[in-house]
């Protein structure tokens, strides 16, 4: 296997809860560092919504291996963030057998 050409420099990030004061919590999102990636679109689907077409892209996003529970380790539930674009993180593996490369599986959120 030949080593992915990692292209793209992308900003993992994770969701941070706190209290709002109100009862309720606010949702933001920390940097926890760069990395560099290689993006693989999938096939687009599209489907109606109540008032609007809503449309999806899955990635597959291809990043240096880190050990399990190192904090630049991609996990579900984290994003990749690309200027204004947004990758949720649903599920990583390794992509070779040595585990030199993960592959995470990652959806396009569209920011309104």
């Amino acid at each position: 296997m030949s080593a992915p050409r990692l292209n793209r420099k992308l900003v993992l990030e994770e969701a941070q809860r706190a209290p709002d004061g109100a009862g309720g919590w606010s949702l933001s999102w920390v940097a926890l560092g760069a990395l560099w990636a290689r993006l693989d679109p999938g096939t687009g689907r599209e489907r109606a919504g109540e008032f609007v077409t809503l449309s999806a892209v899955p990635y597959r996003i291809t990043v240096r291996a880190a050990p399990q529970g190192a904090p630049s380790r991609p996990r579900p539930e984290q994003r990749f963030r690309d200027g204004a674009r947004v990758f949720r993180i649903t599920a990583v593996t390794e992509e070779d057998a040595a585990g030199h490369y993960l592959t995470c599986f990652a959806q396009e959120e569209v920011l309104a």
